[in-house]
């Protein structure tokens, strides 16, 4: 069994190269460029990856694109702001070993955020399928929060796939807000109707859903910015689709 690492980029200086030198374990690295203007690229094809250059195709079909170029089937996906464990990557090696028994396999993933690994809030353990036989396997997702659908057996590692998002909230308000606006953009594609009741009742019900029932509280004043943002975010997201702000 070989496998294929894909990661797809954007101005990714600051996080590709602990990406790849997590990537121990496979046996290719694939990055997919949609025109980084800072030193990505440079820093990827010195350790080791192949580079290619793709015009943004939105979040699913660059990732499929990404598979598509892949010299081995058997995929495994990650983000430029990602990297796998040594549980993870010891549970790999195991895998190529032994041979897969099912035709994708999902992991927990471990959120690094504001310098604190958060365990509640509904962020953990946050399972994704991210390695997968492509043939068998696809990104889904026109807008935004894309995810692997595999046609056919799902199993799962124990070890966690890191996430190293946000360090500092001005990068979480910065990302919030192009996020909002591509789930706004959805929700209009869809013709969801967002009656005036959503806007006002959902943000606060999301707070006290994320901080209290999902024990955000437990990781301290990083778990309740989770929470005030998971709040801002609901009410963005309907109060642009109702084209009350500009998208």
């Amino acid at each position: 069994m070989k496998i294929s690492a894909t990661i797809v980029t954007l101005n990714e200086e600051r996080n590709i190269a602990r990406a790849i030198e997590s990537l121990r374990c496979v046996d290719e690295i694939v990055v997919v460029d949609s025109g980084s203007t800072d030193h990505t690229c440079a820093i990827a094809t010195r350790l080791g990856a192949r580079v290619i250059t793709e015009p943004w195709r939105g979040f699913a079909a660059q990732k499929n694109f990404a598979s598509a170029q892949a010299t081995h089937p058997w995929i495994l996906s990650l983000d430029a702001d990602e990297a796998l464990s040594e549980e993870l990557e010891a549970e790999l090696l195991t895998l190529k070993q032994n041979g897969p028994r099912f035709d994708g396999y999902s992991m927990p993933r471990l959120t690094q955020y504001l310098g604190r690994w958060i365990l509640h809030g509904g962020w953990y353990p946050d399972r994704k399928v991210r390695l997968f036989h492509r043939d068998r396997a696809e990104w889904v997702g026109a807008y935004v929060h894309e995810s692997v659908r595999v046609n056919g057996t799902v199993g799962g590692f124990h070890g966690n796939l890191q996430h190293f998002t946000c360090d500092s909230l001005s990068a979480h308000l910065r990302t919030l807000d192009r996020y909002t606006t591509l789930a706004a953009e959805e929700l209009r594609a869809r013709k969801a109707e967002v009656p005036l009741r959503r806007l006002l009742i959902d943000p606060a019900w999301t707070f006290v859903r994320t901080l209290v029932i999902r024990r955000g509280f437990l990781d301290g004043s990083q778990g309740f910015a989770i929470a005030w943002f998971a709040a801002l975010y609901t009410f963005l997201k309907y109060a642009k689709a109702r084209g009350e702000l500009n998208g």
